[in-house]
């Protein structure tokens, strides 16, 4: 799963042609890293999505403008907007539903 930078957040997940999960995560976040498996077996289950991490502390900006407060803070974007928020650790059966959902 790739870690994206304020850079590539516009190409990969703005321009993106289905829809984009974005985990807005830091290393030092205790519920980030307890999500971190439950992401990572979503990106693999879920072929439907791009799954992307993006940690706050190496890339400010896009966060910023996106008003992330708490962290984690997963983020659903389809045709370049962002259609859903979830913030804090969940079960992973939580995020499978809430992401089909809003997919």
């Amino acid at each position: 799963m790739e870690i994206l930078n304020d850079t590539d957040f516009g190409p990969k997940v703005l321009e993106a042609k289905k829809p984009v999960l974005v985990d807005f995560f830091a290393t030092w976040c205790g519920p980030c890293r307890q999500m971190l498996p439950i992401v990572t077996e979503i990106s693999e289950e879920l072929p439907e999505i791009d799954v992307y991490k993006m940690d706050v502390d190496e890339a400010p900006n896009t966060p910023e403008t996106l008003d992330i407060q708490s962290l984690p803070t997963l983020i659903i974007f389809k045709d370049g907007k962002p259609v859903a928020k979830k913030t804090g650790a969940m079960l992973k059966t939580e995020l499978v539903s809430w992401i089909k959902s809003n997919i």
